[in-house]
């Protein structure tokens, strides 16, 4: 259905992890989503890495467009939506909205990073609508 994902997105996708875990490793949990996203943003621009942070996509639904419909904390390099939380508590809802942002933008890769848990592993949750 989906073609694998381009080597540029396996890339992004291997620093955006990589990002999450060192800024989790030296700020710990526990602090303010604009904390962890200014952190986050500052490690992309070191790194030569295009990002938009609060990027609002319309949905177009039959003849009507919702001009900002979608709300994406982070979008890196056009291709990898990144939804930054800090909550102890991860609803499932939160894997299937951005499976409908990826869908609606017809974006492929998306991550949830969760800076609230223990470990930043517990926190990464990759959402892809590739093969």
């Amino acid at each position: 259905m989906y073609e694998p994902l381009s080597k540029q997105e396996d890339y992004l996708a291997n620093r955006v992890v990589d990002i999450a875990t060192s800024i989790h490793k030296y700020l710990g949990p526990g602090l303010e989503a604009n904390v962890y996203e200014q952190c986050f943003c500052y490690e992309l621009r070191k790194r030569g890495i295009d990002f938009k942070k609060h990027v609002n996509k319309p949905i177009i639904y039959d003849d009507f467009i919702i001009d900002d419909g979608i709300r994406i904390d982070i979008l890196v390099d056009d291709l990898i939506i990144i939804q930054l939380k800090t909550q102890e508590y991860e609803p499932p809802i939160w894997t299937a909205q951005l499976a409908s942002n990826l869908k609606l933008t017809n974006l492929r890769l998306g991550f949830i990073l969760n800076f609230h848990t223990a470990s930043m592993k517990d926190g990464i949750k990759r959402v892809s609508l590739a093969d």
